[in-house]
């Protein structure tokens, strides 16, 4: 072999590994550098979806399964920083909790394999604000590939105005369905932690445990779960954290005289959207703060004064965020009037 011909060959070999190394340092830079887990395929369908420029443009997060899996949540945690945040933005000192909630779930993944739905979503969030009432928006809605609610909202009753379809829907101890009336078979429900106690109510249920003590709730929690364990998912608390810093820009750190301000379900339920969605629409988020006597929501008797009483969320900077959604076009809304 004549010297020439080691030299190219040596300068081929040196090539393809410093092809690799910088293939790997990339796939590191932007996250995609994640352990094995039962959701990879469904990130996949995602990182193959072609983004609307507006909604490529706040997606920060990179692209991941948005849900935690009991086999590498503490890996993912690490990635992600939430092991340097305590709850509810991180795992911080709830690391024992979150694996014992996340033991119990038989599922973490994204969309079922077996769906025949396309890779690129278009995705619609409903709300459960009053604007919805009367709007006979139900068929529209259930026109989409993925339908996000969150909390009671209910369906059942509604149908015309809301739709009968759910593939996911957010939720917190207080605000989960309990009556089987409301079950879904086809409904993915999405825990949103936000104190130890709630990973501990969901862990108690699953494992058939009677509640007990409900003192750490802000009102009494359901005391049994409607859904099946291969359909509850834990949300990553990345994107409750995003949601709050990035997205609203709500404060990191409060006085002592202070309540902490957190987004709503809603809001979380947006950024959620965002992350597995190549197209986002709203349905039942515009709220009028000026009349306390409105409809607050599409069902039931409150009224928009309880929202203006509430001093956990900073409903002014969510709807600043919105109208900024709305005025850039990265959101179309079906019930702006």
């Amino acid at each position: 072999m004549s010297v020439m011909r080691r030299i190219i060959i040596v300068i081929f070999l040196a090539a393809g590994v410093t092809y690799v190394i910088l293939l790997c340092n990339l796939w590191r830079t932007n996250n995609y550098w994640l352990p094995s887990t039962d959701s990879d395929r469904n990130t996949d369908q995602l990182i193959a979806c072609t983004l609307k420029p507006s909604v490529s443009a706040i997606r920060k997060l990179g692209i991941f399964s948005p849900f935690l899996c009991t086999s590498n949540f503490l890996q993912v945690s690490e990635q992600h920083g939430n092991h340097k945040f305590e709850l509810p933005y991180g795992i911080r000192k709830a690391e024992r909790f979150f694996q014992m909630a996340l033991s119990r779930l038989s599922y973490c993944g994204l969309f079922a394999e077996d769906n025949g739905s396309p890779s690129c979503k278009k995705c619609v969030v409903v709300g459960n604000g009053g604007v919805l009432r009367n709007k006979s928006l139900g068929e529209t809605i259930d026109s989409y590939d993925v339908i996000i609610r969150m909390n009671n909202g209910p369906v059942v009753g509604y149908e015309g105005d809301v739709g009968r379809r759910t593939t996911f829907r957010l939720f917190y101890p207080e605000s989960v369905f309990s009556d089987p009336v409301h079950y879904d078979p086809n409904t993915t429900a999405v825990l949103v932690v936000f104190k130890t106690h709630d990973l501990k109510w969901l862990k108690d249920l699953l494992s058939g445990q009677r509640l007990i003590r409900t003192y750490a709730f802000w009102k009494k929690p359901a005391m049994q779960l409607i859904y099946k364990p291969h359909q509850i998912r834990i949300l990553d608390p990345v994107i409750t954290r995003k949601t709050a810093h990035d997205l609203l820009h709500l404060p990191t750190k409060f006085s002592r005289h202070e309540k902490p301000k957190h987004p709503t379900t809603g809001l979380i339920a947006i950024a959620f959207a965002f992350q597995i969605c190549s197209e986002v629409h709203l349905a039942g988020f515009k709220y009028n703060l000026e009349d306390r006597n409105s409809s607050l929501h599409y069902y039931g008797n409150d009224t928009m004064f309880q929202m203006t009483q509430n001093e956990y969320h900073d409903i002014a900077a969510e709807q600043r965020f919105l109208k900024e959604l709305l005025d850039h076009k990265t959101i179309i809304n079906l019930t702006e009037e």
